[in-house]
C-alpha cells in the first residue's frame, strides 16, 4: 500500500464522488485515479525513473501538482515541489543540491526555467505549456502510456516521497526528506484534529509547496474520501465566495490571510453556517485575531509542527479554541512531545524547555547533510530548536525559536512575550522582538512595529511595558517599519529583521 491507493479505493466506493473542485472544473475520484495510474507509468517508462530518483516541480496550486506527487507515489521516486516564490537562482541552489531527473515546470514558469537552462542539470524538463526545444510536451508525454495500478507496484509506506525545502527563516535552506508514513500519519492526525468526514468539504489555498498547504488538510481530504475546493493562490474575494456559495466545513489560513478577509466589506455579514473551524498557524498569533474570528462564530484553532514534523505535532480541537486561546493544543494523536532543559532532561510543569516531538510523521533526515540530522534526531526525537511550556491540563504554549531567545544580563528574555504585549495594541499591525549587541548587558531587546498610525512613537511604544513586564525585558530601541519580512507561509524571517535593526543602528 502506499498513498495512491487512497484514491484507488475511493474510486471503488464512490467513483462519480468530487475529489477535487478546481476553476470551475470537478474531477472525480475515478478520474483521478486514472490519471495518477497513467502518468505513474509515464514516470517509469517514458521518463525512465526508478526508486529514489527525484521529480522537481515549480507551479501554482494544481490537480496537475496533486496528480504528480501521488504518481511520485506509486512509482516510488520522490517529489520536489519548489517554492515560487523564490529567486531562480534560490531555484538552481536546490536544484543542483538534490539533482532530480525530471523537471516540470507550470506555464507561468516556462520562460524564467528556460532563462536559466544552462545552469539546470536536469535531463527531462517538462513543460505544462507551450512546446519549446529540447522539453517534453506534458499532455505528449501520455501517448501510449498505460495504467500503472496500485498491485503492479511495490512501493509501501517505508518509502521516501516528498522533498521539501525549508522556507529559510534562519538561512540557507535545507531540504527535508519524508517518507510515505508521515504522509499517512499527518493525514489520520489531521482526521482526528478536524473530525473530517468523507462528506466534507475542504478549502485549500495555501501554497502546495510547503507541507502546511499540502499536508495539513488537503491530503487528509483525499485519505478520508472528501471534496477539495482547490485554489491555484490566495485571492480573499474568492475565497470568502467559496466560504458561502460552497458551503465549505474546514479551511486553513494563515494570519496575512485572515487579515486580508477582514478587511472585506461582506465579511460582516458572510454566511458561515456550513463552517466548522477555520486552522491556522505558522506564525504568532494575536490573541486579537483569535477572539474577532471566533466573534463570528467560528472557531479559530491554532495547529503547531514544522517542515520536519510533516507538519502536524500539536493542535487544538475546536471545542477547546474558546478556552484555550494563545495555545497550539495537545500532542497529535499519533505524536509525543517533551519539554527539555539544556541538559535534555525534562523541565517542571509551566517551565519552558525546548520542544521535542516523536512519532511517524517525523522526517527521514536532511538531505546531504549527515551532520544536521544528527544534530537534530537525537534518540529518536526530533529536536525543534521552539521554545514552549504546557499548563496543568497539558495545553503547549510556544515560546518562540530557542536562537531567538535575547539573554541581557544572564536573564532569558522570550521575544514571543514582548511581541504577544505589543499586539494588543490596536495601532501596530504587526511586531517583531530581535536582540541587538549590548557591551553592558550582552544583548538587549528591540522592538521592531509596523502601525497604522503615524502619530505613535517610540515612547507610546515602550509605555506598552510599564507594569506588565520585568524592567529588563523592556525594548531598548523601537524601529517603524513598512512591513516585516515574510516567508510565503507567512513566518517572520528574524534574520532578515536582525539585519534591518543593524542597519538602523549604523
Amino acid at each position: 500500500m502506499n498513498l495512491a491507493d487512497w484514491v484507488d479505493r475511493h474510486a471503488g466506493f464512490t467513483p462519480e464522488k468530487a475529489a477535487l473542485c478546481f476553476q470551475e472544473k470537478t474531477l472525480s475520484y475515478a478520474k483521478l485515479a486514472k490519471q495518477v495510474a497513467l502518468l505513474a507509468d509515464v514516470l517509469c517508462n517514458n521518463l525512465g525513473l526508478v526508486k529514489g530518483d527525484r521529480v522537481a516541480f515549480v507551479g501554482y496550486n494544481s490537480p496537475e501538482m496533486l496528480t504528480l506527487l501521488l504518481a511520485c507515489a506509486r512509482s516510488g521516486v520522490i517529489f520536489l515541489p519548489l517554492n515560487w516564490r523564490l529567486a531562480p537562482a534560490e531555484h538552481c541552489f536546490i536544484l543542483d543540491d538534490c539533482s532530480p531527473k525530471a523537471f516540470f515546470v507550470g506555464a507561468e514558469f516556462t520562460s524564467q526555467v528556460e532563462s536559466h537552462r544552462d545552469q539546470i542539470k536536469c535531463p527531462n524538463l517538462v513543460s505544462y505549456g507551450e512546446t519549446r526545444a529540447e522539453w517534453h510536451n506534458y499532455s505528449e508525454l501520455f501517448t501510449g502510456a498505460r495504467e500503472m495500478t496500485g498491485r503492479q507496484s511495490d512501493v509501501g509506506y517505508d518509502a521516501a516521497v516528498l522533498l521539501c525545502y525549508t522556507s529559510g527563516t534562519t538561512g540557507q535552506p535545507k531540504g527535508v526528506l519524508l517518507d510515505q508514513n508521515a504522509l499517512l500519519y499527518t493525514a489520520i492526525n489531521s482526521v482526528h484534529m478536524h473530525d473530517m468526514t468523507s462528506s466534507d468539504r475542504i478549502l485549500s489555498t495555501l501554497p502546495m509547496f510547503h507541507v502546511g498547504g499540502l499536508n495539513i488538510q488537503t491530503l487528509a481530504a483525499l485519505h478520508t474520501g472528501a471534496t477539495i475546493y482547490l485554489h491555484a493562490g490566495f485571492d480573499p474575494v474568492d475565497v470568502l465566495h467559496d466560504l458561502e456559495e460552497q458551503a465549505i466545513n474546514l479551511a486553513v489560513l494563515v494570519p496575512a490571510q485572515l487579515l486580508a478577509l477582514l478587511d472585506l466589506p461582506s465579511w460582516q455579514q458572510a454566511d458561515f453556517a456550513s463552517l466548522r473551524s477555520i486552522t491556522t498557524g505558522s506564525t504568532l498569533i494575536p490573541k486579537s485575531l483569535i477572539e474577532t474570528i471566533c466573534q463570528r462564530g467560528v472557531p479559530l484553532i491554532q495547529v503547531y509542527g514544522s517542515t520536519e514534523t510533516a507538519p502536524i505535532a500539536a493542535y487544538l480541537k475546536a471545542e477547546d479554541a474558546a478556552q484555550h486561546i494563545g495555545s497550539t493544543g495537545k500532542a497529535a494523536l499519533h505524536c509525543d512531545i517533551r519539554l527539555v532543559d539544556a541538559e535534555n532532561q525534562d523541565v517542571d510543569q509551566g517551565c519552558s524547555g525546548e520542544i521535542l516531538v516523536q512519532g511517524p510523521n517525523v522526517m527521514i533526515s536532511y538531505w546531504n547533510a549527515p551532520d544536521e540530522t544528527a544534530a537534530t534526531l537525537k534518540n529518536g526525537w526530533f529536536h525543534t530548536g521552539d521554545s514552549g511550556y504546557m499548563d496543568p491540563d497539558g495545553y503547549l504554549y510556544v515560546d518562540g525559536r530557542i536562537k531567538d531567545m535575547i539573554i541581557s544580563g544572564s536573564e532569558n528574555i522570550y521575544p514571543g512575550e514582548l511581541e504577544n504585549l505589543l499586539l494588543e495594541h490596536q495601532s501596530i499591525t504587526e511586531a517583531a522582538v530581535v536582540g541587538r549587541p549590548d557591551e553592558r548587558w550582552g544583548e538587549v531587546p528591540v522592538a521592531v512595529v509596523v502601525s497604522s498610525d503615524a502619530t505613535l512613537d517610540a515612547a507610546d511604544v515602550t509605555a506598552l511595558f510599564e507594569n506588565r513586564l520585568g524592567r529588563f525585558k523592556h525594548p531598548r530601541d523601537v524601529v517603524f517599519v513598512d512591513s516585516l519580512p515574510r516567508n510565503a507561509m507567512g513566518k517572520i524571517q528574524k534574520h532578515e529583521i536582525m539585519k534591518m535593526v543593524e542597519e538602523v543602528q549604523q
